[in-house]
């Protein structure tokens, strides 16, 4: 037994909808091309947009006093993140109050989704989101941060001091 099915709608309807979009594109490029509203534009590089204090940028590795990495390689910042984008290789310390001390430590920023989960998991406050939003390269390979750059990056001017005692 065959089922009519019911005549479609009025064909129309399609067009007129395809009308209505054309309508609202072509007044907001008018509107904009002739400037009858104010563009919320920034002049990029002569003029920085301004940040809120709890904005996440680029990561850095804090010091000690004596200026060693404040990182005891625990692996919780690495366990903790999401987008698994930190590699932290660790070793034992020769200084015997120290149990271990990493090696390497790498960040992929390319992966990073700049959550702040590792910030929040470091028990020694090593890690912190920095202020620093402007990352733009031409390589791939200049996105993986090592513990070098994170912690001496020139605009962090000699590192970063940890806020927690020895």
């Amino acid at each position: 037994m065959l089922i009519e099915r019911p005549k479609a709608y009025h064909k129309l309807f399609f067009i007129r909808g395809i009308l209505l979009g054309m309508v609202v594109t072509m007044k907001h490029f008018t509107l904009n091309l002739l400037r009858i509203r104010k563009l919320p534009t920034i002049q990029y590089p002569e003029k920085r947009r301004e940040y809120s204090k709890r904005f996440k940028g680029k990561h850095i590795l804090t010091k000690k006093l004596d200026g060693s990495l404040r990182c005891t390689a625990c692996m919780c910042c690495q366990t903790a993140c999401p987008a698994t984008c930190i590699k932290i290789t660790a070793s034992e310390n020769q200084d015997p109050k120290v149990e271990k001390f990493p090696i390497a430590f790498e960040i992929d920023l390319l992966r990073c989704v700049f959550c702040g989960y590792c910030e929040e998991a470091c028990p020694v406050d090593a890690i912190r989101m920095g202020s620093e939003y402007e990352m733009a390269d031409y390589f791939e390979s200049n996105f993986i941060m090592n513990h070098d750059y994170l912690s001496n990056r020139p605009s962090l001017k000699g590192g970063v001091i940890s806020k927690l005692p020895q």
